[in-house]
């Protein structure tokens, strides 16, 4: 994937990463203890976050022995920006479109 908001997108569609990114929201973690609440492998939670890496949504950093992840919102934000073009659109209201064709098709002439 060579388009960045595709990558995030990919990233953002898996559920345990989604749940990653939550809990980083509270705090930088630890990867031991990002993976603590999976029922998965190191290594798995490892894969996922590197897929979060690549995607620019956390950086991650050695202090000491201990692995670090960190939340990096910049990715998220330009997530955002895009999604908000599609809500330049008036929500349908559908009871006010359940009037109207009821009224139309009283009107139209039987055939």
């Amino acid at each position: 994937m060579s388009d960045p908001l595709d990558t995030v997108f990919a990233a953002l569609a898996d559920p345990t990463r989604r749940r990653i990114l939550s809990m980083l929201l509270e705090d930088d973690m630890a990867v031991t203890d990002v993976a603590d609440p999976f029922d998965m492998s190191l290594a798995a939670i490892s894969k996922h976050l590197g897929i979060l890496t690549r995607a620019g949504l956390i950086s991650q950093e050695k202090r000491g022995r201990v692995k670090w992840c960190k939340l990096e919102p910049d990715a998220l934000r330009e997530a955002s920006v895009w999604m908000q073009g599609f809500g330049q659109f008036e929500p349908v209201n559908l009871d006010a479109f359940e009037r109207f064709l009821e009224t139309e098709l009283r009107s139209e002439p039987d055939d």
